[in-house]
């Protein structure tokens, strides 16, 4: 965008108060076209100098004020509410001076609840929660209703609006933007798992769980993991509520029984479909698979179309995602391992010895836990990024560690130190953005440099 162009999105704003959205990229714009189809005035604000979709924004309200590389907070005098982005943290200075002159900070998904038609299903956890989302809108579909998935997930929540009015809206949310969303009344709310996670946006692990029980404040039904004995505290009296897990479950709830030296996906005592039946890879994605049941029984899905799904759905990218075989050993990409406990089992979902690709900004990860914990199962460790030190001195005198200065170096060495048998896992047990934009470009190189292997 040229400076006249920026000048002329940053006149003066009116002296009326109005929405100030503050942050860009795809929430932001997303609250931009719904500002503009309701002929809502609102001022955009983002702290950097040239933050993605800036250009895009001043096709969608031309005449909107929007201030870049800076947040005066002489803004807020002009303001009724703020709308945030996820990403920025509540510790923000302009977020706090707005808190501090009693203005409401809200979420997309406070803006998104106001105006839904159809009941929705509200997914949040540490970990799964996009195969989650992901699984029930593909049984939706196998099931015979209609289903709009987004927020957290692809796109946007506010521009599910956009489409004709499905049976349910299928929400993936995170923690930042549960901390934002006083109004959340889910038909059903699902909490997968809960494991130290975006310590660097949190102020601490207490505040974090706070943030992902509020999903079950206002609502009708709850599906939850019965193996953290600190979440059933936290539901609403006299709502349905089941519960999954990785033992023999009670009756109606989800989890595992052996017969006849097979395990199998269970529902109280029926057994539903052999573990070995469903494509997904690993362990955990087993737990995603009874979450995915619950939920759909909750929502009056038939049995038989989401066993099907789980039988033919073979993962998202990224996310134990099968890349090939080479010379004996698999390639698998995790990218979407993005904390320690996500890393952890990763590796535990793999069978036989792993060299691990670790590494990146680390969000004050336990790596003393990560490395204490797949020790026994590694063959070595490759480890890239900028906390790939704090990840050496934890794996010291556990597991053989060396560095890689890009990501196909690295995949060169783990492939050097793998044997046949053993599998090479991308699970990096960190955020991407210091080397790269995203998680999904981090896998991407991953795959390249497999592919490039001799």
């Amino acid at each position: 965008m040229s400076r006249a162009a920026k000048r002329k999105l940053a006149k003066k704003p009116s002296a009326q108060k109005k929405e100030l959205v503050f942050g860009l990229g795809s929430t932001g714009l997303s609250v931009a076209r719904y500002f503009a189809r309701n002929d809502i005035d609102a001022s955009y604000v983002d702290s950097r100098a040239e933050p993605p979709g800036l250009d895009e924004l001043a096709g969608i309200c031309p005449d909107a004020n929007v201030v870049v590389g800076d947040t005066p907070e002489k803004l807020l005098l002009e303001t009724s509410r703020v709308v945030v982005s996820p990403g920025i943290p509540d510790s923000d200075p302009f977020l706090s001076a707005a808190r501090d002159k009693g203005i409401e900070v809200v979420s997309d998904i406070e803006l998104f609840v106001a105006e839904a038609r159809a009941p929705f299903v509200a997914v949040t956890g540490s970990n799964g929660k996009s195969t989650v989302t992901t699984l029930l809108s593909i049984m939706c579909q196998a099931a015979g209703k209609t289903a709009l998935a987004g927020a957290n997930l692809g796109t946007p929540a506010l521009d599910l609006l956009l489409e004709e009015v499905p049976d349910f809206y299928l929400l993936e949310l995170s923690s930042f933007q549960l901390q934002r969303t006083s109004n959340l009344p889910a038909r059903i709310a699902v909490l997968l798992n809960i494991s130290p996670d975006h310590l660097d946006w949190h102020e601490s692990e207490d505040e974090y769980r706070r943030a992902k029980y509020r999903v079950f404040a206002q609502a009708q039904a709850a599906v939850f993991n019965r193996a953290d004995d600190q979440v059933a505290q936290h539901l609403p009296k006299n709502i349905p509520a089941l519960s999954f897990g990785m033992d023999d479950p009670d009756s109606d709830e989800y989890g595992l029984r052996e017969d006849e030296g097979d395990i199998f996906l269970a529902r109280g005592e029926q057994l539903l479909l052999s573990v070995s039946d469903i494509s997904l890879i690993g362990t955990h994605n087993q737990a995603n698979c009874l979450a995915a049941l619950a939920a759909g029984q909750l929502m009056g899905l038939e049995i038989s179309p989401m066993l099907q799904v789980l039988n033919e759905f073979p993962g998202l990218p990224h996310r134990m995602q099968n890349v090939g075989e080479y010379n004996g050993v698999q390639y698998i990409n995790d990218s979407k391992a993005t904390n320690v406990d996500a890393a952890i089992a990763s590796v535990k979902s793999v069978a036989g010895f792993v060299v691990l690709i670790a590494g990146g900004q680390g969000k004050g990860g336990d790596f003393e836990k990560l490395a204490h914990t797949t020790c026994e199962q590694l063959r070595a460790v490759v480890l890239i990024g900028e906390d790939g030190p704090l990840l050496e001195r934890a794996f010291a005198d556990l597991a053989p560690a060396v560095h890689a200065d890009n990501m196909l170096l690295a995949v060169r060495q783990a492939a050097e130190l793998a044997e046949s048998g053993d599998t090479v896992l991308l699970a990096p047990a960190c955020a991407s953005f210091d080397q790269y934009a995203n998680y999904q470009a981090r896998g991407q190189d991953f795959v390249r440099a497999v592919e490039a292997l001799p």
